[in-house]
């Protein structure tokens, strides 16, 4: 078995191939395609076994190695720099350094979904960006209105078909006449494409029982459901809730000295896309679930809203760890 580190870069990666005594077989810089990549590992047939860091886009690199190797390890960054640093003495996480954790079996690995849940994930980050857009649109045109004291028709919903007639309707001065017309239309484009992706979340929760599971929690809905479903992909990975909630960067940081431990601000590191899921589904679970109201006020009434919204959002993750794992529906109270 010969034993691969592949350091990726945007244009050139470098790579080293060793054996099982820890010789170094190859050792060359080549370009960061399927073709450069595969054309210098096929030398060596595919008794290899390859690492890779979970750089950004590492996807690619991943599925063209697979190609040509029996196995691809995709090493966790921040914990191969610790292991490398206390074992093999280098700041730098260079091939040679990799191939080495990866013959001694020593790296932390990530966690690598298939390209297919890739190429969802991709569509529902689009859609989940472009809701976020559209917030942002909608609070600069309460904003426009605010500065010019408008008072709001009698509609449930203002940007609702009733409240969407009455803003285009509306006449404020110039030049703020003109920029209400350009969010209107900007926030009609951003539904329309939203609208778009209605199909397919349809045909990813079909005949998906977690989707379901995760849809029936307070707060989570249609959209939210299928989008965790996803990012989590397989909710085996995570021992215990504590490390779901772990992963969307929802625990606060913890700093201990001698007998006493004090609790920071959130890590915020992990799945960034779930943790404002979390975090947004918040105000409608607490409008729902008496149970995740109070624990909100409790909450509030120590740490403020920031910090009841926080941990609320992190027992919502805590919550979606455990109907997944055991396989039924939330019971409401």
């Amino acid at each position: 078995m010969l034993y691969v580190g592949v350091d990726a870069h945007k244009i050139n990666s470098h790579i080293t191939v060793m054996d099982e005594k820890g010789a170094v077989v190859m050792r060359r810089e080549v370009p960061s395609t399927r073709e450069g990549l595969q054309r210098a590992l096929r030398r060596n047939g595919n008794k290899m076994k390859v690492v890779l860091e979970a750089s950004y886009n590492w996807g690619p690199l991943y599925d063209w190695l697979d190609e040509v190797s029996e196995e691809v390890v995709l090493a966790h960054p921040a914990k191969v720099r610790a292991i490398a640093e206390a074992r093999i003495k280098t700041d730098k996480i260079d091939s040679e350094t990799l191939a080495h954790l990866l013959r001694a079996d020593l790296i932390p690995a990530a966690y690598a979904p298939n390209r297919s849940i890739r190429a969802v994930k991709r569509v529902l980050r689009q859609r989940l960006f472009f809701v976020r857009v559209r917030t942002m649109v909608k609070n600069r045109i309460q904003a426009l209105l605010s500065q010019h004291s408008v008072v709001r028709p009698d509609v449930s919903d203002l940007y609702g078909k009733e409240g969407m007639s009455w803003l285009k309707g509306l006449k404020l001065p110039e030049p703020d006449g003109q920029l209400l017309w350009e969010d209107i239309s900007l926030l009609e484009m951003l539904n329309n494409r939203i609208a778009s992706t209605e199909g397919l979340l349809q045909e990813l929760s079909a005949g998906e029982e977690s989707v379901k599971w995760l849809a029936s929690l307070p707060g989570i809905g249609d959209f939210f459901s299928v989008l965790i479903r996803y990012e989590i992909d397989d909710v085996k990975r995570f021992h215990s809730p504590k490390k779901l909630a772990a992963y969307t960067g929802l625990v606060p940081s913890t700093y201990s000295s001698g007998n006493r431990t004090f609790h920071g601000r959130l890590t915020k590191q992990g799945n960034k896309w779930l943790r404002w899921a979390f975090i947004e589904a918040v105000s409608p679970a607490i409008r729902v679930s008496t149970q995740l109201r109070d624990y909100y006020e409790k909450v509030k009434r120590r740490h403020g809203t920031k910090g009841a919204r926080a941990a609320t959002a992190r027992k919502l993750a805590e919550l979606v760890w455990t109907v997944w794992t055991e396989g039924r529906c939330y019971e409401r109270r």
